[in-house]
């Protein structure tokens, strides 16, 4: 086999691999929580410990590879990614597990940020377009089977499986990519921003801490104003850093092309909205509808197949059509399917998702593989490895952020409306009981009424949260990405043939 489609396989399940633990542990958690005695708020930190270091590191991982060698790197986050699953398989309580995850983000960042750059190494022109095509198609159905692969795995074997079934795979991936795949560098590279590593990872850590905080302490308490407090000057410090270093892990300036700020709003709107909230319609699936972790999976199955359709055809689609109509077209969609979720009641099945999960699906698809094209073509092919790390960050950061701000907004909401239909009842008690599928069997049934219509209270309020940030999303691509930034664009070939003078 060409070493090329050797390559695009390793990255693919690489991608697979690491994408998929953003979502697979989403139907594991139920029994997770009883099996580790965990919190709610230990089974928000279950995904963002991972998403969390994911984000913070990608930057850097990027220019470490630019500098020492795509490949070599690439092997060593794959290596850290396997031996963190395997130790995370082996947990015994939920901060075992969640440092486990932190350290897998690290090998996952290692890998995100260098796939696309070894993927635009070996294909060029059209033949990139259809390979980042099949990248984009990984993403969606790594994201959008996790639940499915999840509860089979947790229905059958065990939750711990979900992290055990990486250890083979990442074995046999390692030994394809040291004799398969070909080492790259930019001889121009710079060295790792330390500063920059340091101030954004901390800024991006506290800030999730007091989201998910916020509820028990208290808004206005001192430990989260401090928190929020210490967010925003890290981040500005983080600013700072950037602005005055000679080699920035994050180039402020490329923010002055408008499709290279455009994609990167739509990589976070995605992940924001419907991504963040695949963990929520995991909850609603499991602990109000009473779905088992393989039922929930299942359930997923419309949404898979219809990204999975979608995917492809977008890849061919975008050496013929412009980016920025694909792209906003499937934001909107993706918004619009997540308005049709919401609204759920009590007594309402799983079908009442179904029209969402299509519609939404379909969005997925269509964004993927312009997102992944997008990444590597606004920079020169040298730099391809910084801008896919900047793009993984916004992906990250978009997860990691919303799923601790929807769990904050959550939790208000719910507590609200128990206590409004209970006015004795414990309103926070409740509704982390109820949402961690944890509420007591000996529990009154108006006060167990009362903690299912705080939880779908909560659970409508952020679907139509994530809604209106797909569709923003879709708004900022259409406002802010120009064919003439990006590198083979079907409308700037278009006009370079008309150019071409006609011999007489």
């Amino acid at each position: 086999m060409a070493r090329k489609w050797v390559t695009l396989a390793v990255v693919n399940v690489a991608v697979f691999m690491l994408l998929l633990d953003i979502t697979v542990v989403n139907t594991a958690l139920p029994s997770i929580r009883e099996d580790l005695d965990a919190s709610f708020t230990d089974l928000q930190w279950v995904v963002d410990a991972y998403t969390l270091t994911l984000a913070a590191f990608v930057l850097s991982a990027g220019s470490l590879a630019d500098r020492l060698g795509r490949r070599r790197v690439f092997a060593w986050g794959l290596g850290i990614f396997t031996a963190a699953s395997a130790v995370a398989a082996l947990s015994p309580d939920p901060t075992w597990l969640n440092l486990s995850r932190a350290v897998q983000g690290v090998g996952g960042a290692i890998m995100f940020a260098v796939s696309l750059a070894l993927i635009a190494q070996e294909f060029k022109g059209k033949e990139l377009g259809m390979a980042t095509g099949l990248y984009g198609a990984t993403i969606g159905i790594a994201v959008a089977i996790g639940p499915l692969v999840g509860g089979a795995l947790t229905d059958g074997i065990g939750w711990q499986s979900v992290f055990a079934l990486n250890v083979p795979i990442g074995v046999v991936a390692i030994v394809l990519t040291f004799l398969k795949v070909k080492e790259s560098r930019d001889p121009t590279a710079r060295g790792v921003d330390w500063a920059g590593v340091t101030t954004f990872s901390g800024s991006l850590f506290l800030l999730v801490l007091a989201l998910l905080r916020g509820n028990e302490e208290g808004w206005g308490s001192t430990l989260i104003v401090g928190l929020l407090a210490s967010a925003v000057a890290l981040f500005a410090a983080f600013v700072v850093v950037e602005i005055r270093q000679k080699n920035p892990m994050l180039p402020f300036h490329l923010f002055r092309i408008p499709t290279f700020t455009g994609v990167q709003l739509a990589s976070f709107a995605i992940s924001a909205s419907m991504f963040a909230l695949f963990l929520y319609l995991t909850l609603y699936m499991q602990n109000i509808l009473g779905l088992s972790p393989l039922e929930t999976g299942l359930r997923y199955l419309p949404l898979t197949v219809v990204s999975f359709l979608v995917a492809p055809l977008a890849g061919v689609l975008l050496s013929r059509l412009p980016a920025r109509g694909m792209l906003a077209t499937g934001l909107l969609m993706t918004g619009a399917g997540l308005i049709l979720m919401a609204g759920v009641e009590q007594g309402d099945e799983w079908t009442g998702l179904l029209g969402g999960f299509l519609v939404a699906g379909a969005g997925i698809g269509l964004i993927n593989p312009v997102i992944a094209n997008l990444a590597v073509s606004v920079v020169p092919p040298q730099q391809s490895g910084m801008a896919s790390g900047i793009n993984d960050t916004f992906r990250q950061v978009g997860i990691a952020v919303a799923i601790a701000a929807y769990g904050a907004l959550f939790l208000g909401t719910a507590e609200s409306e128990i206590v409004e239909r209970v006015p004795s009842a414990d309103g926070h008690q409740l509704a982390e009981a109820v949402s961690s599928g944890n509420l007591p069997a000996n529990t009154p049934e108006p006060v167990a009424d009362a903690a299912r219509e705080g939880f779908l209270a909560g659970f409508n309020q952020i679907t139509l949260i994530g809604a209106a940030i797909a569709i923003l999303g879709g708004v900022a691509s259409l406002a802010l990405i120009r064919s003439r930034d990006i590198r083979d664009a079907p409308e700037q070939i278009e006009v370079e043939v008309e150019a071409v003078p006609v011999p007489a």
